[in-house]
C-alpha cells in the first residue's frame, strides 16, 4: 500500500493524493530503481491498483475534512500501516490522531519513522492492539481517546481479511459514538454480483493475496451493507463504486489513470 502510494508522488501528473511523505517513509529510490518503478507501474492493472491505493487514502482525508467541520476532533486510523496523516496534520492539535495498529507493525514503523527522519508529532498517540486479547476500544480509551466525544476512523485495505462478526462489531462500536462520529473504508463485492471479466481479475487478486497469506475472506452485497450500517445508526451512508470514484476523482486525466471495476469506497456518519 505504502509503495504504491508513493509510486503516485513519483510516476503521476497531476496527483489524486499529495502526500510528501509518503516517498520518505518507504525509502528515497535511486535513479536505477526509480527507472525500475516507471516500468513496473506502466501496465494496466498497475495503473489500476495505484490509482485505488491513492484515492482511498484522498477519500479518507477528504471525509475527514467534513468531519472535522462538524466538530470532530478525533481521528482513528484502524491498521494504519505507514499511513502519514499524523505526521503531517493540517489542523495540529485540534485533531488527536490514534494509530491502531498490531505492536509489532507499529514497532517496524516507529524504525521506519526514525530512519526517515520524520517526527512524530504531540497530536499522535500511537495505540498498540493486540486483536487476539484486546478490544480495539478498550485500547483506545487506556491511550486517551474520549468515548463521550465524536470521532471519525478510517479503515482502509483491512474489511476483507476479517471474519463478518469482527467487522460488524467495530461498525457497532463506532455507531454507539456522539453525533457527528463515522467511519471510511473499502470492502470487496460479494462475488455472485461479478460480471464474468470482474470475476476473473477478483480470482486472480485473491490468488495472490492468498499466495502472501493473507487471503480475503470477506465480501459484501453494497445495498444490504448500506442497509445494515443504516441500522445501525448511521444516518448518512455514502457508496462510491468505480463509475463514482473515477467521476469525481479521475475526470478529463490524459493519461489514463483510473480505479478498476473492483473498486469500492464507503462512508458512514451518525
Amino acid at each position: 500500500m505504502a509503495m504504491r502510494r508513493a509510486a503516485h508522488q513519483l510516476v503521476d501528473t497531476p496527483l489524486v493524493f499529495d502526500d510528501p511523505l509518503a516517498v520518505r517513509i518507504v525509502g528515497e529510490p535511486t535513479d536505477e530503481q526509480r527507472a525500475t518503478m516507471k516500468e513496473r507501474e506502466s501496465g494496466r492493472a498497475s495503473r489500476a491498483l495505484r490509482a485505488f491505493m491513492a484515492v482511498r487514502s484522498r477519500y479518507a482525508e477528504d471525509s475527514l475534512r467534513a468531519a472535522v467541520e462538524r466538530g470532530v476532533s478525533q481521528y482513528v486510523l484502524l491498521g494504519a500501516g505507514l499511513d502519514t496523516f499524523a505526521y503531517r496534520n493540517p489542523y495540529g492539535d485540534r485533531v488527536r490522531v490514534f494509530e491502531v495498529d498490531h505492536p509489532a507493525t507499529q514497532a517496524w514503523k516507529q524504525a521506519r519513522l526514525a530512519d526517515a527522519g520524520i517526527a512524530v508529532p504531540p497530536s499522535l498517540t500511537f495505540t498498540p492492539v493486540n486483536f487476539e486479547r484486546e478490544t480495539v476500544m478498550d485500547r483506545l480509551i487506556a491511550a486517551g481517546f474520549h468515548k463521550d466525544r465524536p470521532a471519525f476512523f478510517a479503515w482502509l485495505g483491512v474489511t476483507m481479511y476479517l471474519e463478518r462478526e469482527t467487522v460488524m462489531a467495530m461498525f457497532r462500536t463506532i455507531a454507539s459514538l456522539p453525533p457527528a462520529s463515522g467511519v471510511v473504508f473499502d470492502y470487496g463485492v460479494d462475488r455472485s454480483l461479478l460480471g464474468f471479466m470482474e470475476r476473473m481479475v477478483l480470482d486472480e487478486f485473491s490468488r495472490r493475496v492468498a499466495a502472501a497469506g493473507e487471503p480475503w475472506i470477506l465480501f459484501f452485497k453494497p445495498v444490504e451493507l448500506a442497509a445494515a450500517l443504516r441500522e445501525m445508526g448511521f444516518t448518512d451512508v455514502e457508496d462510491l463504486g468505480p463509475d463514482d470514484i473515477n467521476a469525481r476523482y479521475f475526470k478529463d486525466r490524459v493519461d489514463g489513470l483510473a480505479v478498476g471495476t473492483l473498486a469500492r469506497l464507503m462512508k458512514a456518519v451518525r
